[in-house]
């Protein structure tokens, strides 16, 4: 989708599901609410589709024939590069054992199948949302702590907290 044709860009999203059903709903409601989206059939087109250019956000399926979506979310949060994009799991899987199950492997939040548009795009605008405070606030620590007079000791500590709060965050 061309971002000029949407409302006002508000993010990419990049969706893997097997059903091309679902994707083309999903790429609907989503391109009309102003996001930039890319679409993948498979696990592994969807870590390629990362590779070429990092979502802000993926709906992810969990059932998928080559590679399922927990794989593809521990693969992408073992990487360092990958690490910070926000996974919805979006699955027929109902059980809360498949929930906590996407949780443990970095899922930020769990959708069940079938869905509803509104319920969808409220969880998309709220991960991005949480994510954009998330950056900024980084960005803001990290700015101050560089303009700041205090000697080399004090940044290394601050610096030891910053990541060990990231750490935290991320497990």
């Amino acid at each position: 989708m061309n971002q000029s044709n949407s409302p006002t860009f508000r993010g990419s999203i990049l969706i893997v599901d097997d059903s091309q059903n679902n994707l083309s709903l999903l790429d609907r409601i989503l391109s009309k609410r102003g996001y930039k989206v890319r679409v993948a059939s498979s696990g592994k087109f969807a870590l390629e589709a990362v590779e070429l250019a990092q979502p802000d956000l993926i709906l992810l399926d969990i059932m998928m024939p080559d590679m399922d979506g927990y794989e593809v979310c521990s693969r992408l949060k073992a990487e360092e590069r990958t690490r910070g994009i926000p996974v919805i799991f979006l699955s027929a899987l109902v059980e809360v054992a498949d929930k906590v199950k996407g949780f443990s492997v970095g899922g930020v939040d769990y959708i069940t199948k079938p869905f509803e548009p509104t319920e969808v795009v409220a969880r998309v605008e709220n991960q991005l949302r949480m994510r954009e405070l998330e950056l900024h606030s980084g960005k803001k620590i990290q700015c101050c702590v560089a303009k700041s007079p205090i000697g080399n000791k004090q940044k290394l500590r601050l610096d030891c907290c910053w990541k060990q709060q990231n750490f935290k965050k991320n497990k």
